[in-house]
């Protein structure tokens, strides 16, 4: 008789950076980067203050997206991304 195995992902802890730039997003700020600079900056919504974090490159919003943390969102020209925290679902 073969035995199951349940596979479990232990979820893998943020980094700082990553822990940064998710309290940015979660207290009204967006991450937006241009197609034409390419450089990631975050612009707080109420007051359009924007704010260059030295260290969230690609691979850092990369990672916050495939965890589901973070979510992509349609800027006002073509060239722009923005990216947004999710909101928390409960059950």
């Amino acid at each position: 008789m073969a035995t199951k195995k349940k596979a479990t992902k232990l979820a893998r802890k943020l980094s700082k950076t990553e822990d940064e730039l998710l309290q940015h997003l979660t207290h009204g700020y967006q991450l937006e980067v241009s197609g034409v600079e390419g450089a990631p900056v975050l612009r707080r919504l109420k007051d359009n203050e924007i704010v260059r974090p030295a260290s969230v490159n690609r691979s850092t919003i990369r990672a916050l997206e495939e965890r589901g943390l973070i979510s992509a969102a349609e800027g006002e020209d073509k060239l722009t991304t923005i990216w947004r925290a999710k909101k928390p679902t409960t059950k």
